[in-house]
């Protein structure tokens, strides 16, 4: 195992001391967007048993993978034009996004459903080494499996015995990195895009609502919450759920809160205003995606506008969001809610704070 340091090694040269490493087949830990990352060349067998072994990670996990860009991604993954039109709006950086794999990287990097994530890279290291490489490498936190993140490499030494330590080849120590999440990973294997996962340290609540009352109280308790996080910022509620699930009676019930009586959903107009008195919030935004035919409707509705100062939006049908997921998150407070359906009455409501 060697460890070098960025200070040592000019911009220029560290990501080809680094890339010669990968092409060797080494095992490299090295600083991401978001945590230490383990990075492999996806397609050499010996890299990846590497990887697997280091990592002790169960059969059947899909690792995910870093490329230059979205057309380089279309190598590896299958996406129409839709799709990438979709990753070049959202971006890069700490997003995941799951598409149909290729079949052209190490098989066990794929899920069991023969899909691979991939993350188009913002950090500049990351980017660099991948220019350097005429192959993807993965993007895997630097831990065994269900151990915690590391943002430094100290942390990652002290979690690893010696010998764990020596399967690694090259660490390339970049400080402590800022506590950020882990990646979001976006779903484009369906027609809507959704949200699998929005980091491992968001924080999560689930309820059961035995009637619409209860989902309306239940939608008040949250909304109290998120307001004392907020503070000055706005606040986004994206709703996902079946038809008839709730996502109506979750936003009347905050409405109601706030004095608004008269709310209905607006799934011919797509959105409605309504102006309240709250020292918090300025503007209730209510949407409803269901007819949101293509992408590029969103860009038309003004999102930026409604959400330009101490704004509440409330998206029925959110998993349509996702090509302006990066916009909502932006400058606001983003809040995931899940309503499923239990029984024909009763529901189970999960709140994740994003």
């Amino acid at each position: 195992m060697k460890i070098i340091n960025k200070k040592d090694f000019s911009p220029k040269d560290l990501p080809k001391i680094i890339a010669t490493v990968i092409k060797s087949d080494g095992l490299v830990v090295m600083p991401s967007d978001t945590v230490y990352g383990l990075c492999v060349n996806t397609n050499s067998k010996k890299a990846v048993d590497k990887l697997l072994m280091f990592k002790d990670r169960p059969a059947g996990k899909a690792i995910s993978i870093f490329t230059g860009d979205v057309e380089r991604a279309s190598k590896y993954v299958l996406m129409n034009e839709n799709q990438k039109a979709i990753m070049t709006r959202i971006g890069s950086g700490a997003f995941t996004f799951v598409l149909p794999a290729l079949g052209k990287v190490d098989k066990r990097l794929e899920s069991e459903k023969k899909t691979l994530g991939v993350r188009i890279p913002d950090f500049p290291l990351i980017k660099d080494v991948v220019n350097e490489l005429d192959f993807p490498i993965t993007a895997t936190s630097a831990n065994v499996a269900g151990a915690s993140h590391h943002y430094s490499i100290e942390s990652l030494l002290n979690s690893l015995r010696k010998k764990k330590q020596g399967e690694i080849d090259l660490i390339v120590d970049f400080g402590k990195l800022p506590r950020v999440k882990p990646s979001t990973v976006v779903d484009l294997t369906e027609e809507d895009v959704s949200v699998l996962r929005v980091g491992e340290e968001s924080v999560s609540e689930t309820f059961l609502s035995n009637s619409e009352e209860d989902t309306k109280k239940i939608a008040v308790c949250i909304f109290k919450k998120i307001v004392k996080k907020a503070k000055s910022k706005s606040i986004v509620f994206i709703l996902h759920g079946e038809l008839g699930a709730g996502k109506t009676a979750f936003v009347k019930g905050i409405g109601e809160t706030l004095g608004i009586k008269n709310i209905v959903s607006p799934t011919y107009v797509i959105c409605y205003e309504y102006k309240i008195d709250h020292p918090h919030i300025k503007h209730f935004h209510h949407c409803d995606f269901f007819n949101v035919a293509e992408n590029e409707e969103l860009s038309y509705i003004g999102i930026e506008e409604m959400l330009s100062e101490k704004s509440l939006l409330l998206i029925e049908w959110g998993e349509k969001s996702g090509p302006i997921y990066k916009l909502l998150k932006k400058d606001s407070v983003v809040v995931l809610i899940k309503i499923k359906y239990v029984t024909e009455t009763r529901r189970q409501i999960t709140s994740t704070y994003l």
